[in-house]
């Protein structure tokens, strides 16, 4: 019963630093620039398969779109939807170029205005006047929407791809799933007075037209809702979609796990296997020639840096004696090859990442090892037992090694994101596609969703360590009691 309320504080405490990180990956995840988004895009808005106020949608939904100024319109109060206000949002400087006239009254009034479950369309259709392109006033639309997800589409016809990627997925673009349901349509035109006048069959309406900047409080509370909006989501599990790879970003890190998974467990298993024994045999003979010899080895290995002596080793072992591939995860020669010739050139490529992965962990494990044994090997109770005549290995083995893993049941709380996370510069130098990898390309192109789902679901994998690491104490000592 003790346990079950421990875990169960434990659980209601995690909620509220996972709240508090939530809030920091969101600050921290605005300040990103989001001209990939307008990038990705901008083909398309120029060949007409979406709108620039579709990509603003895209943006707004994900709270990176900040409203600089309003522009309202109100059909006349004769209308069945006269009482409402339709809304979208636009630029000082647009207004400030239309009031100088370089911009017609058409093309700034044009596009889609919104009001909860409806939608405005003003649209223009491009016509040339003695090979000018001019903008005239074509049709009026009045739907009712429910925005049901997201499309992935097909991307541009040429086949150029996006910017920073070489991947087939950015062969898609994103659009917003919605159904839409007409209500009337008609056409519009503007009068002199700078008016909206619709003329829908026989009937027409004037259409009221108004401008204002956003205040500060609407700013901030776009931004507030886009973050409660997140935040919801995230709760119901849906992480958002990926800019960058065209997927729910929970699928993407499915997709990409189990290859990083794979590396990270055995590096640990390997970690833990040469470390603890390391760190002991250097404890039991300290100040001798092992305990110097490794202690110099470790911290070789800890101050080198991943990419260094992941590009040392490519060019020894890759480069220059050929033995290894140099990247990748599968040799190209191998299409058609049985599973177990497949499965053992995949384990050859990772022969040099989990080597490099193992040299740079087992350094500060080992010197913890070595320093906790140190200090249990001085107490009291070890003393006693040599006094009995135990023999050496008994004492070091039976009493004084599980003392010593109390501290290192510790490391167990960031064991749990490692495995999950992937190695991302270890991925990036080898060219592993894990989730390393992935994470490491979306960060290059402010793939923002993908960030804020990666950096929360390593969030809730370091919470969950935590609590399982506070658990395993009273494990390994019963002296530790859960209340």
């Amino acid at each position: 019963m003790d346990l079950l309320r421990y875990i169960v504080k434990r659980v209601l405490l995690a909620i509220l630093i996972l709240f508090g990180v939530s809030i920091i990956i969101y600050g921290l995840s605005r300040m990103m620039p989001v001209d990939y988004v307008d990038n990705q895009y901008a083909s398309s808005v120029s060949q007409g398969k979406m709108k620039q106020e579709d990509v603003d949608r895209i943006k707004e939904i994900y709270g990176l779109y900040v409203p600089d100024a309003y522009l309202s319109v109100q059909l006349d109060k004769s209308h069945v939807y006269g009482e409402k206000k339709f809304t979208k949002t636009t630029k000082k400087d647009t207004f400030e170029r239309v009031e100088d006239g370089v911009v017609r009254l058409e093309a700034w009034y044009s596009g889609s205005y919104d009001y909860k479950d409806y939608r405005i369309y003003l649209n223009t259709e491009p016509d040339y006047i003695d090979g000018v392109k001019t903008e005239i006033p074509t049709t009026y639309e009045l739907y009712e929407v429910h925005v049901l997800g997201f499309n992935w589409g097909e991307g541009e016809e040429d086949g150029s791809e996006g910017e920073g990627s070489d991947d087939e997925e950015q062969d898609t673009i994103i659009t917003a799933d919605e159904e839409k349901i007409l209500i009337e349509s008609g056409e519009w035109s503007v009068d002199e007075n700078g008016n909206v006048v619709i003329t829908v069959g026989a009937n027409t309406f004037g259409m009221a037209v108004k401008y204002r900047a956003a205040t500060f409080g609407e700013k901030l509370g776009s931004i507030l809702g886009s973050y409660f909006n997140w935040l919801g989501n995230l709760m119901k599990g849906d992480l958002g979609v990926s800019f960058k790879y065209k997927k729910p970003v929970g699928q993407v890190i499915v997709d990409n796990m189990g290859i990083s998974f794979g590396i990270a467990f055995v590096a640990t298993i390997l970690q833990f296997v040469i470390a603890i024994p390391l760190g002991i045999k250097a404890a039991t003979h300290q100040y001798g020639v092992v305990d110097y010899t490794v202690t110099i080895l470790t911290m070789i290995g800890i101050s080198l840096p991943t990419f260094f002596l992941a590009a040392i080793m490519i060019r020894v072992f890759s480069v220059g004696l050929g033995i290894f591939p140099v990247n990748g995860l599968l040799s190209p020669h191998l299409v058609g090859a049985s599973w177990f010739q497949t499965f053992g050139d995949m384990l050859w490529h990772l022969i040099l990442p989990m080597f490099v992965l193992v040299i740079l962990s087992v350094g500060s494990l080992m010197r913890y090892t070595r320093t906790n044994t140190l200090e249990v090997l001085n107490a009291d109770y070890i003393r006693t037992a040599r006094a009995k005549g135990l023999s050496e290995k008994s004492v070091i083995y039976k009493h004084a090694f599980r003392n010593t893993m109390i501290p290192l049941v510790t490391l167990m709380a960031g064991m749990l994101p490692s495995l999950f996370s992937g190695a991302m510069i270890t991925e990036t130098v080898f060219a592993i596609p894990g989730i390393g990898l992935k994470a490491y390309d979306a960060l290059l192109v402010a793939d923002v969703p993908f960030i804020m789902g990666y950096n929360m679901f390593l969030a809730i994998l370091t919470v969950i360590g935590t609590l399982l690491s506070d658990i395993m104490y009273a494990v390994v000592d019963p002296r530790v009691k859960l209340k």
